[in-house]
């Protein structure tokens, strides 16, 4: 059995998402004043295809949303990944339009 695991880390401004142990993708940020602004989500080449994007996103998304912070999704991934699906308890702040 694989063991997933996906961790705020403040002092990098990123969650990262760990595969048995390995750094397997991280979703970067940026918090101001009570508003985390998801800037870049990625998962290394080794580890595509198996859904795991969709894990860091939705723990790394329900995290803030526990935690009271406003969410902004700069990062194209993570503002798709909310317009799919249902975050209980969550506030988004949808950036505008370029």
């Amino acid at each position: 059995m694989t063991a997933v695991e996906v961790l705020r880390v403040e002092d990098r401004g990123r969650y990262e998402l760990l595969v048995d142990g390995a750094l397997a993708g991280v979703a970067e940020f940026r918090w101001r004043s009570g508003r985390i602004v998801f800037t870049h989500t990625e998962v290394a080449s080794a580890y595509e295809g198996r859904g795991l994007g969709s894990v860091l996103a939705r723990d790394a998304l329900a995290d803030a949303a526990a935690r009271g912070e406003v969410i902004v999704p700069v990062c194209p991934f993570m503002a798709a990944y909310l317009r799919r699906h249902t975050l209980p308890g969550a506030t988004v702040d949808w950036p505008e339009e370029a």
